[in-house]
């Protein structure tokens, strides 16, 4: 039985009351939920939990971190699916109570499975838990100030969803910070030149202890600390205080509630798309135009969120072997901090240029400069491996946060457009059944970012090893070529490795890692351009009759 006081009916706001009030505790609360985003913060930390200075053979790879964000997004959809059509029953005080309780209480779980070194608890915790709190606490701002803010929908929604994408803002250098306080470093035992190390199934030893090789130095795996258990920890507790705060300052317009001195207008350019009418949720399921639009939402963000999930390991790989002294720990974390931040500028600039050229041409423009954008991207990677200059660097850095700001900018429109199309008055519903664009959008960035560059990583190490002296890989591996599958799942021999020995004049392959990646995902947004362009205002039969 959910407490009275958390309802609707009894946050209904009283004649007079100030509609601005609203949008600081939406953005609170998706400033807490868009901490997603400043995943890849962790991904360093996580893939080396148990070596710390480097991944040891027990360590999860990126591909089994990574996947801790595609559950999270896949689950944030799904939940987001159901919890619209119940949002409009229970209104968003209650809803943002439950987000709280979940989001929190999975990150909670996650820390306990980092402390025992169990991935599973980390996926259900993090990623089910956590991401079934993402949905429930992302559609109840976004509906909300649309019903406040009829006169400017784009802007409420970029209001609405700006705080999920500046969430990481905040996120990235204050997880840099506690990683860094709660982090300890293993224990040494000296030289490896005055060291017996011996290895034996991929692994290397002294005496009877697995060691990991680092700068020369071997470290004992399992005697140091990352830091990650104790951050989840504070982070859930720190973001559950948040959320229930803002969480109470919730209220809903009167039924019949407008502006003062507000009437629709259905005469500039802007507003050719734009229906006084409504759409039922379930009537909206059977119409071209949803489908089309969860086609234009799911691949929109595909080509984002794989690049947002990995992007910290992203810029190390392109730039850490050629551009070292400025791509460092510090650098790297800036970077995931600056997407948060043209993330959240392009949802709420977007949103807002929507409400002038309209929603339909504003995701053309998403799709074209896109589409040029990703083909960019594997020319200067390519560029900075044979020239390693920092212009190649800024036009990436450039680039990239164009991307993101067309990323976040799809998220704070796309509420606005299906207003335009089936009316406001179902829209939290419908907007919530959208969202499983985004968990498929959750599951096809993953598989895409995670399997070409796996892809791209084997073939890169076949082509080392075709320049690399045999006699050379087995004095330094302890172990001969033959062996190498081995030696790469253990982690023992890796692209960076090789590349210490290989011969004089050698291209480093690290910085074209995610060529393929990017072709993938320009792909998609031509997909979603042509999506776009088929979009036309519902057909009558769907409207619901005016009472």
């Amino acid at each position: 039985m959910i407490p009275k006081f958390l309802l609707k009916e009894s946050i209904i706001a009283p004649a007079g009351f100030n509609r601005w009030k609203i949008p600081p505790a939406s953005i609170l609360i998706h400033m807490c939920l868009g901490s997603v985003y400043a995943w890849s913060v962790f991904n360093p930390a996580l893939i080396k939990e148990l070596g710390v200075v480097g991944s040891a053979a027990g360590d999860w790879n990126l591909s089994e971190v990574f996947r801790t964000f595609s559950i999270a997004i896949v689950c944030l959809g799904l939940t987001a699916a159901f919890a619209g059509k119940w949002l409009e029953k229970v209104g968003p005080r209650c809803m943002s109570v439950f987000a709280a309780f979940f989001w929190c209480g999975g990150i909670l779980l996650a820390s306990h499975g980092i402390q025992t070194h169990q991935i599973w608890l980390i996926w259900i915790g993090y990623g089910v838990l956590g991401g079934a709190g993402l949905g429930l606490g992302y559609v109840s701002p976004v509906s909300t100030l649309i019903r406040w803010f009829p006169d400017r929908r784009g802007m409420a929604a970029g209001l609405a969803i700006m705080g999920f994408g500046g969430g990481a803002m905040i996120a990235a250098p204050m997880k840099r910070w506690l990683l860094e306080t709660f982090a300890s470093s293993p224990k040494s035992l000296g030289s490896v030149d005055a060291l017996t190390l011996v290895t034996e199934g991929g692994k290397r030893f002294v005496d009877s202890a697995e060691v990991i090789i680092s700068d020369g130095q071997a470290y004992v795996v399992g005697t140091g600390n990352t830091g990650a258990a104790a951050t989840f920890l504070v982070l859930g507790i720190l973001y559950f205080v948040i959320m229930i705060i803002s969480a109470f300052q919730y209220r809903v317009p009167a039924e019949g509630w407008k502006p003062k001195g507000w009437e629709p207008d259905n005469t500039t350019k802007a507003s050719k798309l734009i229906t006084q009418n409504h759409v039922h949720i379930d009537q909206a399921l059977k119409t071209p135009q949803f489908y089309l639009m969860w086609i234009v939402l799911c691949f929109n963000v595909t080509a984002g969120i794989g690049v947002i999930g990995v992007a910290k390991t992203m810029i190390k790989d392109i730039f850490g072997t050629s551009l070292t002294d400025i791509v460092t720990d510090s650098f790297t974390t800036t970077y995931v901090l600056m997407i948060s931040v043209f993330n959240m500028i392009g949802r709420f600039l977007w949103a807002s240029l929507s409400d002038k050229i309209g929603r339909k041409n504003t995701h053309h423009c998403f799709f074209v400069i896109g589409t040029l954008l990703y083909l960019s991207i594997p020319f200067t990677a390519d560029q900075v491996s044979a020239n390693p200059s920092s212009l190649w660097l800024v036009i990436f850095y450039a680039v990239t946060m164009i991307i993101f700001t067309m990323y976040g900018g799809g998220f704070a429109t796309i509420p606005a457009y299906l207003a335009d199309i089936f009316g406001s008055k179902f829209v939290g519903g419908i907007h919530g059944r959208l969202l499983t664009a985004w968990s498929t959008a959750g599951v096809l960035g993953y598989l895409v970012v995670t399997k070409l560059r796996e892809s791209s990583v084997n073939n890169a190490i076949d082509n080392l090893l075709t320049l690399i002296d045999p006699i050379t890989f087995k004095e330094t591996f302890g172990s001969g070529v033959e062996n190498i599958q081995e030696l790469v799942e253990a982690k023992t021999v890796t692209v960076s490795k090789l590349m210490e020995i290989a011969p004089e004049g050698t291209t480093d392959p690290t910085s074209g890692l995610y060529n393929t990646t990017m072709y993938t995902m320009a792909a998609l947004l031509i997909i979603a351009f042509f999506a776009n362009m088929m979009i036309k205002p519902v057909d009558k039969k769907h409207h619901m009759k005016q009472e």
